[in-house]
């Protein structure tokens, strides 16, 4: 039995979209059909719809026509659902009485059958007119808003969007888990195209982060859970303990001085050795010493305790315990980072196995720890400068076999300003680059590879390498040459290998606590690639940088930047407004089973024993539709998406008639 209709008078605007739609739909004789339906009071056509004489049209015919609602048969609603959304407000229609239906992507793009194509779209907008009688005036969920920001990870994209937010006035809680911030960035020596000095650049932000007063930085830090919803996220933070007083601690130095323990300095890519009481770097945002609980002999059980006998202040306090942070945040940024895929994968490279094979990272550290002795670059075997370097780009990347099938998109500029560095420091030197092919797409960046072939003599080698081995003292590279067809064998001093960019470890696991959707790959998925670039799918948490995809600089800026203004416009008001298209419970029907609680994945769903009901949180629900195909006896419906809107949908969309009884 059908359901009972509501008696509306619909409009439907057919859009040529250009010709998208009209070459391959006919856009009139669909306007014909569709205008025959019951309920119908207006079918018509238009070049394009969405532009500002188009949506004069629709104001006009809405008010001629008496239109209780109207549907937009054009291109996919996620374009500008929005739009004509907001114009049918403007025309005093409710917003949830305006639909699309998708006739291009879903239709005209897809056939070439002029008559098949003007036969499924006759379909395809009769399936919305059957939805749209059924719809219900809406009105948009109103959610109070924290205007406190959440940003997690402290490499340029979190220092940017914090400094972006606090600097238009609210409070920024920036969090990091390593002991300073400034992330890989602060590792680099000079930055392409440009060649400024990359500390040069990221100095004064850390240390204006550090002294803003919009701003609680918190290192060594974690998050421990996510709960509440977007405007209102409870979020449990932990502090892990770094066993240093920094308001006792005068950086005398008298502790790493007798401390026994060396380790390999993370920061130094194991270039260089550090203390296992330390300063990570030496302009490290906060400027305070860490102690390393995995590698320090005074702790778990105390076997060394030489750093606490010559601290005359007693700044160091085996005793301290994490700290458990509970605060609330309107809105969360994720700007995890990137780490390097490990050379450990790389065997056929002999990565890990030969010293004088060392990762992209760990040249930049031997150029930063160089560069000030005019020698150039000295390699880690036996400290010698390298006379011939052989840089292999796409080192665990665009490899779908073995390795990671996507492209780092910053290894061919970075190499390339790896070899001009070497050169400038030691011109009679050789450096080769084994590449596929040069993507260099970026401003000023074809010139900036241009440079390195011409003025710095950087000799490169279209294809890939086979093998890396040592003979003789000697790196022996083998590989090929596709454009003259030869066989080429290197024997080097030092190869660098430019290794592909993978998720930041706990990115993962983060995504998880904010439900967040990763891609195949492990990166941050976006809401939308084109439309909402710097969005997740969970309302109210946003990415930057790459915790979402490769990026260089300017391109982590610039995300960084787009979150950051989404955010601010987000919290700029006393409370958000919310779709309304969410799940509704009949308390009525609901058995207070349970069933849907367990299926959400948004913790939108909560029981309420006194009524032996489940209800529905509705600034937590994200319309996902999980709770109504779990519920078993139907008491779970999804607003202007019910089961009686599909069937009647379904029903018209099989339907062989030009037109409804």
């Amino acid at each position: 039995m059908s359901a009972k209709k509501p008696s509306k008078r619909i409009g439907v605007f057919i859009c040529h979209c250009g010709g998208n739609i009209s070459s391959v739909i006919d856009v009139e004789k669909l306007a014909q059909a569709i205008g025959k339906l019951p309920g119908v009071a207006l079918s018509t056509t238009y070049q394009y719809v969405c532009s500002a004489p188009g949506q004069d049209l629709i104001r006009e015919k809405v008010k001629e026509h008496n239109l209780d609602a109207y549907i937009v048969a054009a291109c996919s609603h996620t374009l500008h659902e929005t739009t004509f959304r907001t114009l049918g407000k403007e025309t005093g229609l409710n917003p949830y009485q305006v639909e699309i239906a998708n006739i291009r992507e879903q239709d005209s793009w897809v056939h070439d059958d002029p008559q098949k194509a003007t036969s499924k779209a006759v379909r395809i907008i009769r399936s919305v007119i059957e939805k749209l009688r059924l719809n219900e005036d809406l009105l948009p969920i109103e959610v109070p808003v924290t205007k406190k920001v959440l940003i997690v990870g402290a490499g340029i994209a979190g220092i940017q969007a914090a400094l972006d937010i606090a600097n238009a006035g609210y409070k920024v809680t920036l969090l990091e888990k390593r002991a300073s911030i400034g992330g890989h960035m602060a590792q680099i020596s000079k930055t392409f195209p440009t060649l400024d000095c990359s500390q040069c650049i990221m100095t004064p932000r850390m240390v204006e982060v550090s002294h803003h007063k919009n701003i609680e930085l918190l290192t060594y830090s974690e998050v421990e859970d996510v709960a509440g919803y977007v405007g209102n996220f409870k979020v449990k933070i932990k502090k892990n303990p770094i066993y240093i007083d920094p308001e006792k601690c005068t950086l005398c130095d008298k502790c790493v001085e007798v401390c026994p323990v060396e380790v390999d300095s993370e920061h130094d890519r194991g270039i260089k050795k550090r203390k296992a009481i330390y300063i990570p770097f030496p302009q490290a945002v906060p400027a305070t010493y860490t102690l390393d609980v995995h590698s320090c002999l005074g702790l778990l059980p105390i076997a060394c305790g030489e750093c606490v006998k010559v601290c005359e202040p007693q700044a160091i306090d085996y005793d301290m315990e994490p700290q458990f942070i509970e605060d609330t945040f309107g809105a969360i940024i994720v700007s995890t980072g990137y780490e390097l895929y490990p050379v450990l994968n790389l065997e056929e490279y002999g990565a890990d196995q030969i010293p004088d094979v060392v990762d992209g990272m760990q040249f930049e550290r031997l150029l930063y720890l160089d560069s000030s002795t005019g020698c150039g670059i000295k390699r880690p075997s036996d400290g010698k400068v390298p006379g011939e370097v052989v840089f292999v780009q796409c080192a665990g990347s665009r490899d779908p076999e073995l390795h990671n099938a996507y492209c780092s998109r910053i290894c061919c500029m970075y190499t390339s300003k790896q070899a001009m560095l070497y050169k400038s420091a030691f011109p009679e030197g050789k450096s080769y680059i084994f590449y596929i092919d040069i993507r260099s797409g970026g401003k000023g960046y074809e010139e900036f590879v241009q440079r390195a072939r011409e003025e710095h003599d950087v000799t490169y080698l279209r294809g890939k390498v086979s093998k890396i081995f040592q003979e003789d003292g000697k790196v022996v590279v083998w590989g090929a040459d596709t454009l003259t067809g030869e066989k080429v064998e290197i024997k080097a001093d030092l190869v660098v290998l430019a290794t592909t960019m993978v998720p930041s470890p706990g990115t993962k696991d983060l995504a998880n606590k904010l439900k967040l959707n990763v891609d195949e790959h492990g990166f941050t998925q976006e809401a939308h690639p084109k439309l909402r670039p710097v969005e997740s799918l969970s309302a109210g948490v946003f990415m930057a940088g790459c915790a979402q995809s490769p990026r260089d600089i300017p391109d982590t800026v610039s995300s960084a930047s787009g979150a950051a203004s989404k955010v601010m416009a987000m919290i700029s008001g006393d409370v958000l407004e919310r779709e309304p298209i969410i799940a509704r419970v009949d308390e009525d029907i609901c058995s207070g089973c349970k069933m849907c609680i367990s299926v959400c994945p948004y913790d939108a769903r909560e029981y309420n024993s006194d009524k032996n009901i489940v209800e529905v949180n509705s600034a937590k629900c994200e319309a996902c539709g999980s709770c109504v195909v779990t519920c078993p006896s139907g008491a779970t419906q999804q607003l202007n998406f019910a089961d009686t809107q599909i069937k009647e949908m379904v029903r018209a969309i099989l339907s062989d008639k030009e037109s409804s009884e």
